[in-house]
C-alpha cells in the first residue's frame, strides 16, 4: 500500500506540474497567471477539490499519441467562495495551448452538470487556443448544451483570461456574465489574419476582440479588469449579490447603513433647467448602502445604467437612464442592455429598481433601420415578464412608450414614485402643444407668445407629478432626500410577493 501511495503522490505532482516550465514562464511573461494560480486566488484557501486530474485524451492521430498530458488542458472541480459552494473550470494554456478536445469538453460538461444538480454557481476561466483540430468538430456542442440547460438555474460566470476564439466564444456568450482583462484577453469568431485574407481588412487583435472593443463597442463583455488578480476579485464581489440558484433568495449582509438615512445632497443634483444633463450615478451612490454599486456593462450603451447595489443589506438590480449621455434616451443597444438585465434579475430573485429620466426613444433613420421597434419591445417583454418586486422612481422626464419600458405602473410595476421635478406625459410639452394647438398658434398675431403660454399651461395642468398622482400613474410624490427610506419600506412590503405564472410552455421574446 505504501508503494501505491507513493506512486499516487508522484503521479499527482506530474499531473499538476503541467507540460513544461518553459510554457509556464511564457504564461507569466505574457502577464497571465496559470490555471492553478488563478483558482488559488479565486477560491477560499484550502477548499478546492479537483475532479478529472488524471483524464487523458483518446486521440491517436497526427502524432497526438505521443502527447497525452494528464488533465487534458483544463483544471476542473469545486470549492468555496466566502464559504459558499461553487463549481469551476480553468483552461490551462500551458498544456496543449488549452485546446478543447473530447476529454477536455467532457470535463467541463461534467462540472456544469454537477453545478446544476447541486444548485451552485459555475465559474469558467477561459484561456484556450480553440478547438483541437485533431479531434474533429463535435467538441463544443456538448458545452453549449450544458450552458443552455444551466441558464436560469444557477449563475454562470465566464472570465476571458487569454484567448477565446472561433466556436469557443459561444460558451461565454451563453452565460450570465463575461469578464475580460485589459491587454491580455481576446475574443472573436475569426482572427485578424483570417479577416485580412478573406476581406482584405486589416485590424489588430486588440481592436478586433480586446477588452475595450468587446466592452465598449459590441457589449459582449460585462466587466473589465486591469489584470488577472483584479478579475478574480471582481468575480468574488459579484457573487455577493447573487444567490446560488434560482431556488434561493440573494444573500443579505449587514452593511451597517441606516435604512432610515436621508440625504439632503439629493435635493440639488437635478438642474432647474430641464435640458441640462446630470450624472445619474450621483443619485445611485447616495441611495444604496454605503454608496456601493457594481455596474454591469459600464462601458457599453452608457445612456443607460445597469448594476447591483444593496438597500438595507438586500441586493437590488438598478436600471437608470443616464441624462449625461444622449439625454438618457433609449437606443437599440440601451434597450438590449436593459432587457437582459431585467431578465437576469428575475432569474435570480433580485428586485428591480428603475430610476427614470427618459425623453423617449432615440429618433433617427439609423435607429429605425437597426430595429428600434424590436429592440424596444425586448425591454417591455423583459420588464413585464419579471415577477420579482419592481419599483420605479421618476426623477425628471418620463415620456411616452420609453417611460413604459422604464417602469410605469401600466406595465406592471408594484410601486411607482415621483420626485417633485418629475414630468410625466405622452411627450414633452413643446411637442404636445405643436400638435394640440397647431391651428390656434398659426392664427395668432403673436405666435411665439401663444406658444409659450400653451406650453406653460400644459406643463402646469398635465405633466406635473401631482396630476400623475391624481390619475394613479404614480403611488406617491416623494421628497428626494427620502428616496432611500421610501424604497426600503416599499421593498419590505413586497418581500413576500408571489405572482402566478402564465399557463404556457414559454413566451416568445422579440429577439
Amino acid at each position: 500500500m505504501r508503494e501505491e501511495l507513493q506512486k499516487l503522490e508522484e503521479l499527482e505532482k506530474i499531473a499538476k506540474r503541467g507540460e513544461s516550465q518553459e510554457a509556464i514562464d511564457k504564461q507569466h511573461a505574457a502577464g497571465k497567471l496559470t490555471a492553478r494560480e488563478r483558482l488559488n486566488l479565486l477560491l477560499d484557501e484550502g477548499t478546492f477539490v479537483e475532479t478529472g486530474l488524471f483524464a487523458q485524451h483518446e486521440c491517436y492521430d497526427f502524432g497526438m499519441e505521443k502527447r497525452r498530458p494528464y488533465g487534458d488542458g483544463v483544471v476542473t472541480g469545486y470549492g468555496k467562495i466566502d464559504g459558499r459552494l461553487v463549481y469551476v473550470y480553468a483552461q490551462d494554456f500551458t498544456v496543449i495551448g488549452g485546446t478543447v478536445g473530447h476529454t477536455h469538453s467532457e470535463k467541463m460538461c461534467n462540472v456544469m452538470r454537477l453545478a446544476r444538480g447541486a444548485k451552485a454557481p459555475i465559474i469558467g476561466l477561459i484561456d484556450s487556443a480553440g478547438a483541437r483540430i485533431q479531434e474533429g468538430v463535435s467538441t463544443y456542442g456538448p458545452i453549449f448544451a450544458e450552458n443552455v440547460l444551466a441558464s436560469g438555474v444557477v449563475p454562470q460566470i465566464s472570465a476571458i483570461m487569454g484567448n477565446c476564439a472561433g466556436g469557443g466564444v459561444y460558451s461565454p456568450a451563453l452565460t450570465d456574465f463575461t469578464f475580460m482583462v485589459d491587454g491580455t484577453s481576446y475574443m472573436f469568431i475569426t482572427g485578424p489574419e483570417v479577416i485580412k485574407r478573406v476581406t482584405g481588412e486589416e485590424i489588430t487583435m486588440g481592436d478586433l476582440g480586446g477588452a475595450k472593443a468587446q466592452s465598449e463597442v459590441s457589449g459582449n463583455a460585462d466587466f473589465t479588469a486591469k489584470d488577472d488578480k483584479d478579475c478574480l476579485q471582481q468575480i468574488r464581489r459579484l457573487l455577493t449579490f447573487l444567490p446560488s440558484s434560482y431556488a434561493e433568495p440573494p444573500p443579505v449582509v449587514n452593511t451597517g447603513d441606516d435604512p432610515n438615512r436621508c440625504d439632503e445632497g439629493l435635493i440639488d443634483i437635478v438642474p432647474t433647467d430641464p435640458r441640462r444633463p446630470f450624472d445619474m450615478h450621483q443619485i445611485i451612490y447616495k441611495i444604496v448602502d454605503n454608496g456601493g454599486f457594481m455596474e454591469v456593462k459600464a462601458r457599453f450603451a452608457r445612456n443607460i445604467i445597469t448594476g447591483f447595489g444593496r438597500l438595507n443589506g438586500y441586493p437590488v438590480g438598478i436600471v437608470a437612464n443616464q441624462p449625461s449621455v444622449a439625454a438618457g434616451s433609449l437606443d437599440c443597444d440601451a434597450c438590449d442592455k436593459a432587457a437582459r438585465f431585467y431578465r437576469l434579475c428575475d432569474c435570480f430573485n433580485i428586485p428591480i429598481i428603475c430610476l427614470v429620466d427618459v425623453p423617449g426613444y432615440l429618433p433617427g433613420v439609423a435607429e429605425e433601420r437597426k430595429g428600434i421597434i424590436r429592440h424596444g419591445a425586448k425591454m417591455l417583454y423583459g420588464l413585464r415578464e419579471a415577477t420579482v418586486p419592481k419599483i420605479s422612481v421618476v426623477i425628471r422626464k418620463a415620456y411616452g412608450g420609453a417611460y413604459v419600458a422604464m417602469g410605469s405602473k401600466s406595465i406592471g410595476m408594484d410601486m411607482a414614485f415621483a420626485w417633485p421635478t418629475a414630468e410625466i406625459a405622452i411627450m414633452g410639452a413643446e411637442g404636445a402643444i405643436a400638435i394640440l394647438y397647431r391651428k390656434e398658434i398659426e392664427q395668432a398675431e403673436d405666435k411665439e407668445q401663444v406658444r409659450k403660454e400653451k406650453i406653460t399651461e400644459y406643463k402646469e395642468k398635465f405633466s406635473t407629478p401631482y396630476y400623475a398622482a391624481s390619475r394613479q400613474y404614480v403611488d406617491a410624490v416623494i421628497r428626494p432626500q427620502e428616496t432611500r427610506p421610501q424604497l426600503i419600506k416599499a421593498l419590505d412590503l413586497l418581500r413576500s410577493k408571489t405572482e402566478p405564472g402564465v399557463l404556457r410552455k414559454h413566451g416568445n421574446i422579440p429577439l
